[in-house]
This record gives C-alpha cells, structure tokens and sequence, in this order.
C-alpha cells in the first residue's frame, strides 16, 4: 500500500479557527492511524491578507493542540520548502510547463478590459466568465511581450466541450459540464501562484495521498483534476469534509466573532476536551462513546464515521464536555490550573486550596470561576427579599432573628476553624430551638449576597476569617 502522506495547509490569516483545527484533526488522526506522515505547509500566496506573526500562531496552535507534525516549514523535512512564498520559482517552471502543454496560456487583459467584461455579462443577467480573449496569442508573440515588461497573469485553459469530475470519499463521483467552468487564473501578476494552482503542484510534488479539506473546494476539485491529468499526475484521495456551522443557518466564522480555539482556551476550556468535541463534530465512532484521548482517536479514526451532513457547534455541549473533563482531573492539576482565575478574582488572600475543593465540582469551564468567587473579595449589593426561602421557611422577619441569635455566638469563637465554626453554631441553633435551614440560610445570605455559592454558610465564613465575616453580618444586619 502507497504510503498515507496528509497535510493541513493554513493560510496564515489570524488565529486557528475551529473549521480548520477539525480539518487538521482528521488529517493528523488518518496519518496516525495508517502509519503515515502528518505535513504542514503554509498557504501564503495570498499576501493582502496574511496577519504578522500568524504564521507563528498556527505553530503555537498546532503545539497546543497536541497535533505534532512530521514535515513542516520549522521542523524541516525531504519535500519543502514548507512555505508557499519560498516556493515561487517551481510554480513558475510548472505554469511554464502547462503553456508549453496547450492547458493554460499567458493573460494581458487589463482590469479594466475585465472590469467592463463583468459588467457586460451582469447587464444580460449571465455570470461573468472569461472569454478566453487573449488564448489565440501566439506563445512567441506573449513571450515577447513579457520580455518587454508588459503585465500579464497565466489562465488554465478549460475545455469548452465534454465532462470533467472527480471522486470523492463521502460524496462520490461529482461531474460538471466543462463549459460551465472559467479559465482561472493560476499565476497572478504578482508572480505568485493562486490557490488553485499552487495546492495541486504542492500536492503532487510532496506526496500527499489524501487531500482532506472543506466541501467550499467541492466546486473547484475538476479543474484541479484537470490540472492532475494535462501534468499526467496521479491525483490523491479526496476528502470534503462538511462545514461547522454557528447554528441551522449560520457558518462558523471568525469574521463574525466565533472563538478559534486559542481563543477558547484563554476562555477556559481544557485542550483535551476541545479536541474530543471537535473529533465529534462531523465524526462519529458508531457507538455511544462519547470521551476519547487524542491517543485513542489515533488508534480508532476512519474515514467510514465520517457524515457529510453539516456539523452544529453546540457550545452548551462543549460546556458540559468540559465540566465532565474537569471534575475527572487529580485535584493538584485542577488547583494549580484554577489558581490564576482565583488571583484574577482578587481572592488569592483565602484559603485557595479549600476553595478549589469547594469549586472543582462546580466548574464547567475555569473562565466562570471569577464571577463565582468574587462575591469573597467584594460583598454584592442584594435584596433583603433574598433572605424569603419556602422550604427553609424564612423571611425577612425569620432572618433578622435568627442573625441577632447567631451574631454574638460567631463574636465568641476563638478557633476559626471550619470544623469549630460548624459544630459551635450548630449547637447554638439546637438550644435556639429554631430550624436549621431558618439559621443557615439567613447567615449565608447575610455573608455573601448571593442564594448560590460555593459551599454553605460555614464555609464561606471560614474562607472569608473572622473579621470580615462580622463585618458583613453587622451591614446585613443594619439594611434589615
């Protein structure tokens, strides 16, 4: 069997989007199945729109991802250069090599010669296609001109008559009518290549066996395979993988502010977690297994459980996926990734290693923990109709009792434990002869503001110490 050599090949446009970190996924997951070869290569031939330093990015979100690639522009390899721009003089050889071939030609249309084109085929309700103007050039003349320094671009030149198509692994054999089809530019006048052009001699001259990529590129695949037959190439496995979409009707997209997956990890979710959502999104293992290593996915992943249907990001499902990967971490790895979030708080003063007890099973993603916590560092304005609870049965009216009861036994105690705290004002509740939950609830509110919070009434006083307890018990107790 041919060797399995897959590749993900970015765009060095900004911070990997979640489309793409899925894409790079899948190819990463079917080079490791096979025994293969995982390349990346950077697809920069598009300058406008290339971000500084983003070709750095998508490095750092490869590492964090935990994709390790076998071939790359900074890791090295036997097919680079890596980095399209440093690819510049074979696109050029083999655009050459096409002409030469009859399958494309040079172009000097000017822009406004296709501007006024455009407007043409738009004014008769028709879309706008070459019209293969400068085709007939003889190649000796269009030399000429270029050595004269006139601008010029190179078109592929499409058959007006016949089929062409292409097969691919989830939706089979696609054909369209050559006419249909424009003759696209390969070579801009830039002296870059366009991506059309650029993927499919990448592609063949690194090897790659399967090409795994969005179904965006479904409509252009034939004139790729056109391009593969005029060089006499093998074309590789296809694999159009579905969009991610926002919602039923709505692509993900960074340009509307969806997260990239830096991004969610600044938000708190753990690596390990986005990877196994996004493993789902558009994948399934044919089983209700839901949790998975990205070393388990390396043994398992196949082309078969993949669904061409689009994939809906759930973030409420990725929320609760996150929640289930947190509360399953060894305590020490939860503490020291929720510290941070606890100084963020301002509560680095409490005893962080109780409170982290207190919050593991509370938290879905570490990014909620400030807004759970902060009620520690600043007390929160509330209502004093917090303190109305039916089940406890306490009111307004329940509260004050029960606070003035409670005050001077918490002002007695010496040991400010947790444990000192519960037991002596479990007793004094007991001689009260009032309920437990009339006593508890009323002094949770009164400490934290809040009707949830991390642990009960003996907890918080215990984080908050002795003197800011009181403080907040005698303010409460003067808004009564």
């Amino acid at each position: 069997m041919k060797e399995v050599r897959t590749r993900f090949a970015p765009s060095p446009t900004g911070y990997l989007h979640l489309g793409g970190l899925r894409t790079a996924l899948y190819t990463y997951l079917y080079a490791r199945r096979n025994g293969g070869k995982f390349i990346l290569r950077i697809e920069d031939t598009d300058q406008e729109r290339e971000v500084a330093g983003a070709v750095d990015m998508i490095y750092q979100s490869m590492h964090l991802a935990g994709l390790t690639y076998d071939e790359g522009p900074d890791v090295g390899g036997d097919y680079g250069p890596y980095i399209q721009s440093d690819r510049k003089a074979i696109y050029q050889e083999y655009a050459w090599k096409l002409v030469e071939k009859g399958a494309a030609y040079p172009c000097f249309c000017t822009k406004e010669r296709l501007d006024e084109a455009r407007k043409a085929a738009e004014a008769k309700g028709e879309t706008f296609k070459y019209d293969k103007h400068c085709l007939h050039i003889p190649l000796e003349e269009a030399k000429k001109r270029i050595a004269a320094g006139e601008p010029y671009v190179i078109r592929q030149n499409i058959p007006t008559e016949g089929k062409c198509g292409f097969d691919d692994v989830l939706f089979g054999h696609i054909e369209v009518d050559c006419a249909t089809l424009d003759d696209n530019v390969l070579m801009k006048a830039d002296g870059l290549p366009t991506y059309n052009f650029a993927n499919v001699v990448d592609d063949h001259l690194m090897a790659i066996s399967h090409v795994m990529r969005g179904t965006e590129y479904l409509s252009s695949s034939p004139k790729y395979d056109l391009l593969y037959d005029a060089f006499g190439w093998e074309k590789p496995v296809y694999v159009h993988l579905p969009v991610v979409m926002k919602d039923q009707t709505r692509k993900l997209s960074k340009r509307y502010g969806d997260p990239s997956f830096e991004d969610l990890l600044h938000q708190g979710y753990l690596r390990d977690a986005i990877i196994n959502f996004i493993a789902l999104l558009g994948w399934s293992p044919r089983n209700d297994r839901e949790f998975f290593t990205l070393s388990e996915l390396e043994q398992i992943f196949d082309l078969e459980g993949l669904n061409k249907s689009p994939a809906i990001f759930d973030v409420n499902k990725l929320r609760w996926m996150n929640g289930e990967y947190v509360r399953k971490l060894p305590f020490e790895e939860y503490y020291k990734l929720a510290l941070p979030w606890f100084e963020k708080a301002g509560v680095g003063h409490v005893d962080t290693r109780r409170l982290a007890e207190l919050m593991q099973g509370r938290t879905e993603v570490f990014g909620d923990i400030p807004e759970m916590v902060h009620f520690l560092a600043e007390m929160p304005e509330f209502d004093n109709e917090l303190y109305t609870h039916k089940k406890m049965k306490t009111d307004p009216a329940v509260a004050k009792q029960a606070l003035t009861m409670i005050k001077p036994v918490l002002e007695g105690i010496d040991e400010w434990t947790e444990t000192n705290i519960h037991d002596v004002v479990m007793a004094a509740v007991a001689e009260s002869g009032m309920k437990n939950g009339q006593v508890l609830w009323p002094l949770r509110i009164a400490i934290s503001g809040l009707a949830n919070t991390p642990g009960g009434a003996f907890e918080i006083a215990y984080l908050l110490g002795k003197g800011e307890t009181l403080k907040r018990l005698n303010q409460s107790m003067e808004k009564l």
